[in-house]
């Protein structure tokens, strides 16, 4: 199903669509169309991107594109499917009850998860606020252990 979604694969085309997307949230999933994660989550994005579109817009990111590794570096994405959220060129967190606020590491477990999450997004950032609260229920939120290079 990522056919159905822009799959960015130059830093030029990130900065774009970050730059350019506006009054909507960016969704930007990080990660390949051969992972087996990923396709799940991909099946997730491209079903609901219809649903969300007066809200959001939703692109896929090869991590494996040599030009896209100074993103990689810059979100810490060692972990993948990660999906990062932007409205109007700014960075959006969101506290999930992990440690990481930066990004969503893994996959939704279903479609109206996703769309709750990125309508929380967008509800926060119409109000002016950087980081907002995951409007899921613990057990629907990936677990994941985080490992920190270099420390």
């Amino acid at each position: 199903m990522s056919f159905l979604l822009t799959t960015l694969k130059k830093k030029h085309d990130v900065d774009t669509v970050i730059r350019d997307t506006l009054e909507k949230v960016l969704v930007l999933r990080f990660g390949r169309s051969s992972d087996p994660a990923c396709l799940v989550l991909d099946d997730i994005l491209s079903k609901s991107a219809r649903d969300v579109s007066k809200f959001a817009t939703v692109a896929l990111v090869d991590v494996d594109s040599k030009d896209i590794q100074v993103y990689l570096k810059y979100f810490d994405i060692t972990l993948i499917p990660s999906t990062v959220f932007f409205f109007n060129a700014h960075h959006m967190k969101m506290d999930s009850g992990t440690a990481d606020h930066t990004k969503w590491i893994g996959t939704f477990h279903r479609k109206q998860d996703f769309i709750d999450v990125v309508e929380a997004i967008y509800r926060g950032a119409m109000k002016g606020k950087p980081i907002v609260k995951c409007p899921l229920p613990p057990e629907r939120i990936p677990k994941y252990q985080l490992l920190y290079k270099d420390v």
